[in-house]
Protein backbone atom coordinates (compact mmCIF):
# COMPACT_ATOMS: atom_id res chain seq x y z
CA UNK A 1 0.00 0.00 0.00
CA UNK A 2 1.11 3.51 -0.61
CA UNK A 3 -1.08 4.81 1.72
CA UNK A 4 -3.20 8.44 1.11
CA UNK A 5 0.41 10.03 1.70
CA UNK A 6 3.30 8.37 -0.19
CA UNK A 7 6.08 10.53 2.23
CA UNK A 8 4.63 8.78 5.18
CA UNK A 9 4.26 5.39 4.47
CA UNK A 10 7.09 3.47 5.43
CA UNK A 11 6.91 5.18 8.70
CA UNK A 12 3.24 4.73 9.50
CA UNK A 13 3.94 0.73 8.78
CA UNK A 14 6.32 0.64 11.24
CA UNK A 15 4.32 1.99 13.25
CA UNK A 16 1.22 -0.01 13.08
CA UNK A 17 3.11 -3.36 12.87
CA UNK A 18 4.28 -2.35 16.18
CA UNK A 19 0.94 -1.72 17.75
CA UNK A 20 -0.12 -5.20 15.65
CA UNK A 21 2.52 -6.92 18.45
CA UNK A 22 1.19 -5.43 21.73
CA UNK A 23 -1.11 -7.53 24.00
CA UNK A 24 -3.11 -4.07 24.42
CA UNK A 25 -2.47 -0.55 24.04
CA UNK A 26 -3.90 2.81 26.03
CA UNK A 27 -4.61 4.91 23.73
CA UNK A 28 -4.21 8.96 24.52
CA UNK A 29 -5.46 11.57 23.06
CA UNK A 30 -5.74 15.14 23.19
CA UNK A 31 -9.73 17.00 23.90
CA UNK A 32 -10.73 19.23 20.83
CA UNK A 33 -12.15 18.62 17.96
CA UNK A 34 -9.34 17.20 16.02
CA UNK A 35 -8.08 15.07 19.17
CA UNK A 36 -11.50 13.48 19.50
CA UNK A 37 -11.76 12.86 15.55
CA UNK A 38 -8.01 11.53 16.18
CA UNK A 39 -9.26 8.99 18.98
CA UNK A 40 -12.14 7.86 17.31
CA UNK A 41 -9.96 7.00 13.91
CA UNK A 42 -7.51 5.22 15.73
CA UNK A 43 -10.40 3.56 17.96
CA UNK A 44 -12.01 2.31 14.96
CA UNK A 45 -8.92 1.01 13.29
CA UNK A 46 -7.95 -0.98 16.67
CA UNK A 47 -10.89 -2.20 17.31
CA UNK A 48 -10.79 -3.75 13.59
CA UNK A 49 -7.14 -4.97 13.82
CA UNK A 50 -8.68 -7.14 16.78
CA UNK A 51 -6.83 -5.16 19.33
CA UNK A 52 -7.88 -4.92 22.87
CA UNK A 53 -7.59 -0.95 23.87
CA UNK A 54 -8.37 1.69 26.45
CA UNK A 55 -8.88 5.22 26.24
CA UNK A 56 -8.11 8.30 27.60
CA UNK A 57 -8.40 12.00 27.42
CA UNK A 58 -6.23 14.95 28.42
CA UNK A 59 -6.24 18.35 27.89
CA UNK A 60 -2.35 18.88 28.00
CA UNK A 61 -0.02 16.29 27.64
CA UNK A 62 2.62 17.65 30.98
CA UNK A 63 4.55 15.70 33.11
CA UNK A 64 1.97 14.69 35.36
CA UNK A 65 -0.49 13.06 32.74
CA UNK A 66 2.79 10.92 31.13
CA UNK A 67 3.91 9.62 34.64
CA UNK A 68 0.14 8.56 35.09
CA UNK A 69 0.30 7.18 31.98
CA UNK A 70 3.36 5.33 32.90
CA UNK A 71 2.02 3.82 36.14
CA UNK A 72 -0.67 1.88 34.38
CA UNK A 73 -0.23 -1.58 33.20
CA UNK A 74 -0.05 -1.03 29.54
CA UNK A 75 3.35 -1.64 27.61
CA UNK A 76 2.32 0.25 24.59
CA UNK A 77 0.59 3.81 23.90
CA UNK A 78 -0.61 5.39 21.23
CA UNK A 79 -0.73 9.17 21.32
CA UNK A 80 -3.03 11.01 18.76
CA UNK A 81 -2.72 14.69 18.42
CA UNK A 82 -0.21 15.21 21.32
CA UNK A 83 3.06 13.84 22.05
CA UNK A 84 5.53 14.89 19.48
CA UNK A 85 5.86 17.94 21.68
CA UNK A 86 6.46 16.38 25.14
CA UNK A 87 8.52 13.55 22.85
CA UNK A 88 11.61 14.40 25.62
CA UNK A 89 9.51 13.64 28.60
CA UNK A 90 8.05 10.51 27.00
CA UNK A 91 11.28 9.32 26.71
CA UNK A 92 12.68 9.89 30.28
CA UNK A 93 10.20 6.63 30.58
CA UNK A 94 10.41 4.79 27.49
CA UNK A 95 14.57 4.67 28.31
CA UNK A 96 13.12 3.65 31.94
CA UNK A 97 11.01 0.98 30.14
CA UNK A 98 7.35 2.00 31.20
CA UNK A 99 5.69 1.54 27.44
CA UNK A 100 6.72 1.95 24.12
CA UNK A 101 5.12 5.32 22.44
CA UNK A 102 3.62 5.37 19.34
CA UNK A 103 2.66 8.88 18.28
CA UNK A 104 0.68 10.32 15.67
CA UNK A 105 0.65 14.08 15.68
CA UNK A 106 1.25 16.93 13.89
CA UNK A 107 2.60 19.35 16.53
CA UNK A 108 6.20 20.88 16.65
CA UNK A 109 8.28 18.20 18.21
CA UNK A 110 10.23 18.66 21.35
CA UNK A 111 14.02 19.98 20.42
CA UNK A 112 17.25 19.25 22.88
CA UNK A 113 17.65 21.78 25.54
CA UNK A 114 14.17 23.45 24.19
CA UNK A 115 16.22 25.47 21.52
CA UNK A 116 14.61 25.41 17.93
CA UNK A 117 17.83 25.23 16.58
CA UNK A 118 18.93 22.00 18.23
CA UNK A 119 18.44 18.17 17.14
CA UNK A 120 15.06 17.28 18.05
CA UNK A 121 14.16 14.42 20.51
CA UNK A 122 12.91 11.52 18.43
CA UNK A 123 11.90 8.28 19.22
CA UNK A 124 11.26 5.28 16.87
CA UNK A 125 7.21 4.79 16.23
CA UNK A 126 7.05 8.87 15.95
CA UNK A 127 4.55 9.52 12.47
CA UNK A 128 4.49 13.53 12.66
CA UNK A 129 3.98 14.92 8.76
CA UNK A 130 6.84 17.63 9.99
CA UNK A 131 9.39 15.26 10.11
CA UNK A 132 8.81 14.73 6.03
CA UNK A 133 8.56 18.14 4.83
CA UNK A 134 4.66 18.42 5.31
CA UNK A 135 3.36 21.27 7.43
CA UNK A 136 1.66 20.24 10.68
CA UNK A 137 0.05 23.42 10.61
CA UNK A 138 -2.35 23.66 7.24
CA UNK A 139 -1.79 20.31 5.29
CA UNK A 140 -2.25 17.53 7.44
CA UNK A 141 -4.13 17.28 11.38
CA UNK A 142 -3.76 15.76 13.84
CA UNK A 143 -6.71 13.09 12.93
CA UNK A 144 -5.07 13.25 9.50
CA UNK A 145 -1.74 11.60 11.00
CA UNK A 146 -4.54 9.27 12.69
CA UNK A 147 -6.10 8.19 9.37
CA UNK A 148 -2.52 7.36 7.99
CA UNK A 149 -2.02 5.34 10.80
CA UNK A 150 -5.42 3.76 10.32
CA UNK A 151 -4.53 3.25 6.27
CA UNK A 152 -1.52 1.45 7.50
CA UNK A 153 -2.56 -0.57 10.02
CA UNK A 154 -5.32 -2.04 7.71
CA UNK A 155 -3.34 -3.46 5.56
CA UNK A 156 -0.44 -4.81 8.45
CA UNK A 157 -3.56 -5.99 9.93
CA UNK A 158 -4.72 -9.90 9.17
CA UNK A 159 -7.99 -9.19 6.87
CA UNK A 160 -9.11 -12.83 7.37
CA UNK A 161 -8.99 -13.11 11.47
CA UNK A 162 -11.73 -12.24 13.14
CA UNK A 163 -10.32 -12.24 17.11
CA UNK A 164 -12.30 -11.16 19.71
CA UNK A 165 -12.88 -7.48 20.62
CA UNK A 166 -12.28 -5.74 23.94
CA UNK A 167 -12.18 -2.42 23.57
CA UNK A 168 -14.27 1.17 25.46
CA UNK A 169 -15.23 2.36 22.00
CA UNK A 170 -18.52 1.30 21.45
CA UNK A 171 -20.26 -1.68 20.14
CA UNK A 172 -18.76 -4.20 17.18
CA UNK A 173 -21.14 -2.83 14.79
CA UNK A 174 -22.51 0.44 15.10
CA UNK A 175 -24.41 3.52 13.06
CA UNK A 176 -21.45 4.76 11.64
CA UNK A 177 -19.98 1.43 10.75
CA UNK A 178 -22.85 0.33 9.49
CA UNK A 179 -23.42 3.43 7.12
CA UNK A 180 -19.90 2.87 5.66
CA UNK A 181 -19.39 0.88 2.56
CA UNK A 182 -18.21 -2.77 3.30
CA UNK A 183 -15.48 -2.42 1.26
CA UNK A 184 -13.70 0.63 2.64
CA UNK A 185 -14.07 -1.03 6.42
CA UNK A 186 -11.71 -3.27 5.22
CA UNK A 187 -9.19 -0.73 4.45
CA UNK A 188 -10.70 2.39 6.53
CA UNK A 189 -10.64 4.78 4.04
CA UNK A 190 -14.50 5.01 5.54
CA UNK A 191 -12.14 6.88 8.50
CA UNK A 192 -11.47 9.71 5.58
CA UNK A 193 -14.42 11.84 6.72
CA UNK A 194 -13.39 11.66 10.31
CA UNK A 195 -10.33 12.83 9.35
CA UNK A 196 -11.44 15.75 7.33
CA UNK A 197 -13.35 16.94 10.23
CA UNK A 198 -10.83 16.58 12.60
CA UNK A 199 -8.74 19.13 9.62
CA UNK A 200 -11.53 21.42 9.60
CA UNK A 201 -11.98 21.80 13.25
CA UNK A 202 -8.15 22.38 13.38
CA UNK A 203 -8.36 25.89 11.08
CA UNK A 204 -6.43 24.02 8.43
CA UNK A 205 -9.19 24.96 5.63
CA UNK A 206 -7.46 28.38 4.82
CA UNK A 207 -8.62 29.91 2.14
CA UNK A 208 -11.63 28.13 2.18
CA UNK A 209 -10.47 24.45 1.15
CA UNK A 210 -7.68 22.12 3.02
CA UNK A 211 -4.97 21.87 0.59
CA UNK A 212 -1.75 19.19 0.56
CA UNK A 213 -1.76 15.98 2.37
CA UNK A 214 -5.40 17.19 3.65
CA UNK A 215 -6.69 17.02 -0.14
CA UNK A 216 -5.66 13.51 -0.72
CA UNK A 217 -7.42 12.60 2.32
CA UNK A 218 -10.52 14.21 0.96
CA UNK A 219 -10.20 12.44 -2.51
CA UNK A 220 -9.57 9.01 -0.92
CA UNK A 221 -13.32 10.13 1.06
CA UNK A 222 -14.80 11.39 -1.31
CA UNK A 223 -13.84 8.03 -3.60
CA UNK A 224 -14.89 5.81 -0.41
CA UNK A 225 -18.35 7.67 -0.92
CA UNK A 226 -18.97 9.03 2.89
CA UNK A 227 -17.87 12.48 1.43
CA UNK A 228 -19.23 15.13 -0.86
CA UNK A 229 -17.13 18.20 -2.21
CA UNK A 230 -18.78 21.42 -3.89
CA UNK A 231 -18.37 24.97 -4.07
CA UNK A 232 -20.81 27.05 -1.49
CA UNK A 233 -21.09 29.64 0.58
CA UNK A 234 -18.75 29.99 3.54
CA UNK A 235 -20.94 30.16 6.41
CA UNK A 236 -21.55 28.33 9.24
CA UNK A 237 -24.90 26.71 10.84
CA UNK A 238 -25.68 25.85 6.27
CA UNK A 239 -27.18 22.72 8.13
CA UNK A 240 -28.89 23.70 11.27
CA UNK A 241 -29.43 27.34 11.29
CA UNK A 242 -32.75 29.37 9.88
CA UNK A 243 -32.46 31.02 7.24
CA UNK A 244 -32.33 34.95 9.25
CA UNK A 245 -30.08 33.67 12.06
CA UNK A 246 -27.60 32.19 9.33
CA UNK A 247 -27.16 35.29 7.22
CA UNK A 248 -27.22 37.84 10.77
CA UNK A 249 -24.46 35.36 12.58
CA UNK A 250 -22.28 35.19 9.41
CA UNK A 251 -19.61 38.02 10.16
CA UNK A 252 -16.16 36.29 8.79
CA UNK A 253 -17.17 38.73 5.72
CA UNK A 254 -19.30 41.70 6.68
CA UNK A 255 -21.89 42.64 4.72
CA UNK A 256 -23.39 46.04 6.18
CA UNK A 257 -27.50 45.69 6.78
CA UNK A 258 -27.17 41.99 6.92
CA UNK A 259 -24.55 40.85 8.84
CA UNK A 260 -25.01 41.16 13.10
CA UNK A 261 -28.09 42.68 11.84
CA UNK A 262 -31.56 41.04 12.83
CA UNK A 263 -34.16 43.09 11.34
CA UNK A 264 -31.31 43.70 8.39
CA UNK A 265 -31.43 40.14 7.97
CA UNK A 266 -34.84 39.51 7.33
CA UNK A 267 -35.52 42.46 5.12
CA UNK A 268 -32.84 41.20 2.78
CA UNK A 269 -34.56 37.62 2.74
CA UNK A 270 -37.71 39.94 2.27
CA UNK A 271 -36.58 41.09 -0.78
CA UNK A 272 -35.93 37.95 -2.94
CA UNK A 273 -38.56 36.37 -4.60
CA UNK A 274 -38.68 32.64 -2.57
CA UNK A 275 -40.14 30.93 -0.68
CA UNK A 276 -38.40 31.16 2.49
CA UNK A 277 -40.94 29.63 4.81
CA UNK A 278 -42.73 26.52 4.69
CA UNK A 279 -45.61 25.57 7.43
CA UNK A 280 -44.57 29.03 9.08
CA UNK A 281 -41.00 27.79 10.10
CA UNK A 282 -37.95 29.32 8.35
CA UNK A 283 -36.76 27.31 5.62
CA UNK A 284 -32.55 26.39 5.98
CA UNK A 285 -29.61 26.93 3.69
CA UNK A 286 -29.31 22.95 3.65
CA UNK A 287 -32.62 22.44 2.06
CA UNK A 288 -32.95 25.51 -0.76
CA UNK A 289 -32.43 23.92 -4.28
CA UNK A 290 -29.47 24.89 -6.38
CA UNK A 291 -31.49 27.78 -7.95
CA UNK A 292 -32.52 28.86 -4.62
CA UNK A 293 -29.17 29.10 -3.66
CA UNK A 294 -28.14 30.59 -6.34
CA UNK A 295 -30.11 33.74 -6.23
CA UNK A 296 -29.49 34.43 -2.37
CA UNK A 297 -25.82 34.18 -2.74
CA UNK A 298 -25.99 36.17 -6.01
CA UNK A 299 -28.37 38.67 -3.99
CA UNK A 300 -25.72 38.45 -1.26
CA UNK A 301 -22.59 39.77 -3.55
CA UNK A 302 -24.66 42.59 -4.98
CA UNK A 303 -24.98 43.81 -1.61
CA UNK A 304 -21.68 43.39 -0.44
CA UNK A 305 -20.52 44.98 -3.63
CA UNK A 306 -22.99 48.74 -3.28
CA UNK A 307 -21.28 48.60 0.02
CA UNK A 308 -18.24 49.16 -0.63
CA UNK A 309 -16.71 45.84 0.47
CA UNK A 310 -13.24 44.72 -0.85
CA UNK A 311 -13.36 41.95 -3.38
CA UNK A 312 -10.60 40.03 -1.22
CA UNK A 313 -13.66 39.98 1.06
CA UNK A 314 -15.83 39.16 -1.13
CA UNK A 315 -14.38 36.04 -2.57
CA UNK A 316 -14.37 34.89 0.84
CA UNK A 317 -17.66 34.47 0.76
CA UNK A 318 -17.56 31.29 -1.49
CA UNK A 319 -15.42 28.49 -0.74
CA UNK A 320 -15.63 24.18 -0.66
CA UNK A 321 -18.02 22.16 1.82
CA UNK A 322 -17.30 19.44 3.18
CA UNK A 323 -19.95 17.04 3.40
CA UNK A 324 -20.75 13.73 5.57
CA UNK A 325 -22.25 11.63 3.44
CA UNK A 326 -24.29 8.82 5.75
CA UNK A 327 -25.34 11.92 8.12
CA UNK A 328 -29.13 13.12 7.60
CA UNK A 329 -29.12 16.28 5.63
CA UNK A 330 -30.10 19.07 8.01
CA UNK A 331 -27.90 18.22 11.21
CA UNK A 332 -24.80 19.45 12.48
CA UNK A 333 -23.27 15.66 11.79
CA UNK A 334 -23.43 16.61 7.59
CA UNK A 335 -21.75 19.22 7.40
CA UNK A 336 -17.86 19.28 8.63
CA UNK A 337 -17.72 22.62 10.19
CA UNK A 338 -20.68 22.27 12.61
CA UNK A 339 -19.86 18.58 13.44
CA UNK A 340 -16.36 20.17 14.51
CA UNK A 341 -18.07 22.65 16.60
CA UNK A 342 -20.06 19.94 18.34
CA UNK A 343 -17.21 17.96 19.20
CA UNK A 344 -15.82 21.18 20.56
CA UNK A 345 -18.59 21.50 23.11
CA UNK A 346 -17.68 18.20 24.37
CA UNK A 347 -14.88 17.17 25.91
CA UNK A 348 -13.87 21.22 26.99
CA UNK A 349 -16.51 20.30 29.21
CA UNK A 350 -15.05 17.16 30.86
CA UNK A 351 -17.38 15.17 28.44
CA UNK A 352 -15.02 13.36 25.90
CA UNK A 353 -16.64 10.37 26.14
CA UNK A 354 -19.96 12.17 24.36
CA UNK A 355 -17.64 13.22 21.77
CA UNK A 356 -16.18 10.19 21.04
CA UNK A 357 -19.16 8.21 21.56
CA UNK A 358 -20.49 10.64 18.71
CA UNK A 359 -17.69 9.95 16.43
CA UNK A 360 -17.96 6.44 16.79
CA UNK A 361 -22.09 6.25 15.87
CA UNK A 362 -23.91 6.88 19.06
CA UNK A 363 -26.69 8.65 17.26
CA UNK A 364 -29.19 8.47 20.15
CA UNK A 365 -28.00 9.41 23.83
CA UNK A 366 -24.87 10.53 23.04
CA UNK A 367 -25.54 13.06 20.44
CA UNK A 368 -28.62 14.57 22.41
CA UNK A 369 -26.19 15.07 25.46
CA UNK A 370 -23.92 16.97 22.95
CA UNK A 371 -26.11 19.10 21.38
CA UNK A 372 -27.35 20.48 25.38
CA UNK A 373 -23.21 20.81 25.74
CA UNK A 374 -23.36 22.82 22.14
CA UNK A 375 -26.10 24.80 23.53
CA UNK A 376 -24.53 25.62 26.91
CA UNK A 377 -20.98 26.24 24.77
CA UNK A 378 -22.60 28.32 22.46
CA UNK A 379 -23.98 30.67 25.61
CA UNK A 380 -20.51 30.76 27.24
CA UNK A 381 -18.77 31.67 23.76
CA UNK A 382 -20.77 34.39 23.43
CA UNK A 383 -20.63 35.68 26.98
CA UNK A 384 -17.05 35.64 26.43
CA UNK A 385 -16.75 37.50 23.61
CA UNK A 386 -19.01 40.35 24.94
CA UNK A 387 -16.74 40.59 27.69
CA UNK A 388 -13.66 40.87 25.82
CA UNK A 389 -15.10 43.19 22.99
CA UNK A 390 -16.63 45.42 26.10
CA UNK A 391 -13.70 45.76 28.24
CA UNK A 392 -11.28 45.46 25.08
CA UNK A 393 -7.41 44.24 24.93
CA UNK A 394 -4.14 45.73 26.17
CA UNK A 395 -2.11 46.71 23.02
CA UNK A 396 1.49 46.25 23.05
CA UNK A 397 4.03 47.45 20.13
CA UNK A 398 3.60 43.59 18.21
CA UNK A 399 0.45 42.38 20.31
CA UNK A 400 -2.64 42.60 22.07
CA UNK A 401 -3.87 40.67 25.41
CA UNK A 402 -6.44 40.49 27.25
CA UNK A 403 -6.87 38.54 31.07
CA UNK A 404 -10.36 37.12 31.41
CA UNK A 405 -9.31 35.54 35.23
CA UNK A 406 -12.07 33.13 36.00
CA UNK A 407 -14.56 34.60 33.87
CA UNK A 408 -14.02 32.30 31.26
CA UNK A 409 -13.25 28.84 31.11
CA UNK A 410 -9.54 28.00 30.34
CA UNK A 411 -10.90 25.03 28.00
CA UNK A 412 -12.40 27.98 25.78
CA UNK A 413 -10.42 30.83 26.32
CA UNK A 414 -8.11 30.53 23.00
CA UNK A 415 -11.79 29.98 20.93
CA UNK A 416 -13.08 33.08 22.52
CA UNK A 417 -9.78 35.08 21.59
CA UNK A 418 -9.57 33.63 17.94
CA UNK A 419 -13.49 34.38 17.48
CA UNK A 420 -13.32 38.42 19.28
CA UNK A 421 -10.11 38.98 16.43
CA UNK A 422 -11.85 41.78 13.76
CA UNK A 423 -14.02 42.93 16.49
CA UNK A 424 -13.96 46.41 17.86
CA UNK A 425 -11.16 47.25 19.14
CA UNK A 426 -9.38 44.49 18.77
CA UNK A 427 -6.98 44.53 15.73
CA UNK A 428 -6.35 41.47 12.70
CA UNK A 429 -3.24 42.96 12.60
CA UNK A 430 -1.34 41.71 15.64
CA UNK A 431 -1.91 38.30 17.08
CA UNK A 432 -4.09 38.34 20.36
CA UNK A 433 -2.86 36.53 23.59
CA UNK A 434 -4.94 35.28 25.53
CA UNK A 435 -4.92 34.52 30.21
CA UNK A 436 -7.03 32.34 32.18
CA UNK A 437 -6.97 31.00 35.68
CA UNK A 438 -6.33 27.49 35.34
CA UNK A 439 -5.75 27.22 39.10
CA UNK A 440 -4.01 28.88 42.10
CA UNK A 441 -0.88 28.00 40.92
CA UNK A 442 -0.79 28.26 37.23
CA UNK A 443 -2.88 30.60 34.05
CA UNK A 444 -3.53 29.07 31.01
CA UNK A 445 -2.33 30.82 27.71
CA UNK A 446 -3.86 30.82 24.08
CA UNK A 447 -2.43 32.98 21.15
CA UNK A 448 -3.90 33.37 17.82
CA UNK A 449 -2.75 34.78 14.56
CA UNK A 450 -4.56 34.96 10.90
CA UNK A 451 -3.30 33.32 8.00
CA UNK A 452 -1.94 36.34 6.87
CA UNK A 453 0.44 37.07 9.97
CA UNK A 454 2.08 33.77 9.09
CA UNK A 455 2.80 34.69 5.38
CA UNK A 456 4.38 37.29 6.82
CA UNK A 457 6.74 34.87 9.48
CA UNK A 458 4.76 34.54 12.51
CA UNK A 459 5.59 31.33 14.42
CA UNK A 460 3.16 31.33 17.70
CA UNK A 461 4.21 27.77 18.41
CA UNK A 462 7.65 28.72 18.69
CA UNK A 463 6.79 32.50 20.37
CA UNK A 464 5.00 30.38 23.26
CA UNK A 465 6.99 27.84 24.01
CA UNK A 466 10.34 30.21 24.51
CA UNK A 467 8.37 32.76 26.24
CA UNK A 468 6.49 30.34 28.58
CA UNK A 469 9.73 28.30 29.87
CA UNK A 470 11.63 31.78 30.34
CA UNK A 471 9.03 32.22 33.05
CA UNK A 472 8.72 28.45 34.11
CA UNK A 473 6.32 27.17 32.42
CA UNK A 474 5.84 25.34 28.82
CA UNK A 475 3.88 25.76 25.52
CA UNK A 476 3.82 24.81 21.93
CA UNK A 477 1.00 23.96 19.36
CA UNK A 478 0.99 25.61 15.36
CA UNK A 479 2.21 28.81 14.20
CA UNK A 480 -1.13 30.04 13.93
CA UNK A 481 -2.46 29.25 16.71
CA UNK A 482 -0.80 27.76 20.02
CA UNK A 483 -1.18 27.79 24.05
CA UNK A 484 0.97 27.78 26.99
CA UNK A 485 0.85 27.33 31.49
CA UNK A 486 2.63 30.02 33.02
CA UNK A 487 2.71 30.67 36.77
CA UNK A 488 0.64 32.56 38.27
CA UNK A 489 2.07 36.13 38.96
CA UNK A 490 4.06 35.82 35.47
CA UNK A 491 2.12 37.04 33.30
CA UNK A 492 3.69 40.60 32.68
CA UNK A 493 6.91 38.85 32.03
CA UNK A 494 5.41 36.76 29.83
CA UNK A 495 3.84 39.22 27.20
CA UNK A 496 7.11 41.06 27.15
CA UNK A 497 9.10 38.44 26.25
CA UNK A 498 6.19 37.71 23.71
CA UNK A 499 5.66 40.94 22.17
CA UNK A 500 9.38 40.82 21.64
CA UNK A 501 9.46 37.17 19.90
CA UNK A 502 6.85 38.17 17.77
CA UNK A 503 8.30 41.83 16.90
CA UNK A 504 11.14 39.51 15.46
CA UNK A 505 9.41 37.23 13.22
CA UNK A 506 7.38 40.33 12.19
CA UNK A 507 10.26 42.63 11.44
Amino acid sequence: MTGPVPELTDRATACAERLLEADGVLLASHIDADGLTSAAIAARALERAGLPFETVFEKQLDDAAIAAIAATDYDTVLFTDFGSGQLDVIREHEDAGAFTPVIADHHQPATIDGQRSSSRVDTEYHLNPLLFGIDGSSELSGAGASYVLARALATASDADSEPPIATDGGAETDAADADAPSGTRADNRDLAALAVVGAVGDMQASGGELHGANAKIVAEGVDAGVLETGTDLSLYGKQTRPLPKLLEYATDVHIPGVSNDEGGALRFLDGLDLELKRDGEWRRWSGLTADEKQTVASALVRRAVSKGVPASKIEQLVGTAYVLSAEPVGTELRDASEFSTLLNATARYERADVGLAVCLGDRDGALERARTLLRDHRRNLSSGIDLVTREGVTVEEHVQWFHAGDRIRETIVGIVAGMALGNDGISRSKPIVAFADKDDDEVKVSARGTHALVRRGLDLSAVLGEAARAVGGDGGGHDVAAGATVPAGAEAAFVERVDELVGEQLS
